[in-house]
């Protein structure tokens, strides 16, 4: 089954460690390097460790997987059993589901929902336990946002020992002639040592990580998926039906159409009164204004002439205003071509940069080759001279 791959990691570790203990000498006694093997001894603590919060976090989703499978068999069973009929009766009380909490908290708020939802339409809702035992509800069991990123950790504990080992090597490595620099060669072939085996088994690792953390997380979801289908099928709450919800509609628009009947009867007898009366008041506020305000309607114009000149103004004002912004669009069209005259330079620049490195890559090269052989003739020179 997909869910047991994850021991895959505890067999190919112990085969990691014991190869890096070998190559060091540890088995044989021919330690070449304390350096060396404890940079590797670190390197492997913390990729245990890693692999050992993740273990957790497997075998907690593994027991949520067999969960839903046995709990999926069992619906089946009983549903056989009752000859088709709907399993909910059974399982709407204070009824223990799962023996997993966290899958068993999950059920008891969906038949709180579905409860609630009863309570206001008067019969079972048919809302999905999808919504509650869902992938999410896995991948919080699962560790998801911890195992996601252990592969990325593990190929940058690799690198980390890449340059680690590297840096060693280069740091013990100096001379300024061909004699000192052939007596130091040792120590940079030791820091490419520790290079060469922290990038193959953190690389390793997390090629190996990936594929068993993606195929459990594959199998708890197809597991889920049977669950939920076979759930649907044997013990999903039926709603109400079509023609009931018409008739529930049809008795509310009855009582709001017998509410607004009576509420016009009341309002008829008083209407007319009502009416006068406010004819009455319309009139008399009409009169009242006239007398009171006749001469300030006068000075009133005249404020009204004087704002049509502001905004006369104001208009003329907000022409020069648009003319002003299109000459700044202009400027800033302007601006923006000579910038990317300034970009094109630059990119040819950078063009130009790039072939001179490779030149110089070249040439570093070449300069390598020739201080090998140099180091080469040397070394035959010095033998023959020492015959």
């Amino acid at each position: 089954m997909k869910s047991k791959l994850y021991y895959v990691l505890y067999f190919l570790y112990a085969i990691v460690v014991a190869f890096v203990l070998y190559l060091n000498g540890v088995f044989t006694g021919e330690w070449s390097s304390y350096t060396n093997l404890i940079i590797n001894i670190v390197f492997l603590i913390i990729i245990g460790i890693l692999f050992a919060i993740s273990s957790v976090s497997f075998g907690r989703l593994n027991r949520i997987t067999y969960e839903l499978e046995d709990v999926a068999f069992r619906l089946q069973k009983e549903y056989k059993e009752a000859n088709g009929k709907n399993l909910w009766a059974n399982y709407r009380g204070a009824v223990k589901v799962f023996e997993e909490n966290e899958l068993q908290e999950a059920f008891d708020k969906y038949r709180l929902r579905v409860k609630a939802t009863k309570a206001r339409r008067g019969g079972d809702s048919s809302c999905d336990l999808g919504e509650y035992i869902n992938e999410d509800l896995l991948d919080r069991v699962g560790m998801s946002f911890f195992n996601s990123g252990v592969s990325g950790t593990l190929t940058g504990l690799g690198i980390l020992g890449t340059f680690l080992g590297l840096s060693m090597g280069l740091g013990a490595f100096s001379g300024d002639d061909i004699f000192t620099i052939s007596d130091n060669v040792g120590a940079l072939l030791s820091g490419m040592k520790v290079a060469f085996h922290t990038s193959v088994y953190g690389i390793l690792f997390s090629l190996v990580f990936n594929v068993v953390y993606r195929s459990i997380m594959s199998d708890a979801y197809e597991t889920l998926d049977e669950f939920l289908n076979v759930f649907r099928q044997t013990a999903q709450p039926i709603g109400l039906k079509d023609d009931e919800n018409s008739a529930t509609m049809l008795v509310y628009q009855a009582g709001m159409a017998n509410a607004l009947k009576q509420i016009l009867e009341l309002l008829k007898g008083s209407a007319k009164e009502q009416t006068a009366g406010v004819e009455r008041i319309v009139d008399q506020f009409t009169t009242k204004m006239q007398s009171a305000l006749d001469t300030d309607f006068k000075k009133l114009g005249n404020v009204l002439k004087s704002a049509g000149e502001s905004q006369a103004v104001s208009a003329a004002n907000a022409a020069q205003m648009v003319e002003a912004v299109t000459a700044l669009v202009e400027v800033n069209r302007n601006v923006q071509d000579a910038l990317a005259k300034v970009m094109e330079r630059q990119e040819a620049f950078a063009g130009q940069l790039e072939e001179q490195k490779k030149m110089l890559a070249d040439t570093c090269s070449d300069m390598s080759d020739e201080i090998s052989s140099q180091i080469y003739t040397f070394e035959q020179m010095r033998n023959l001279y020492e015959k």
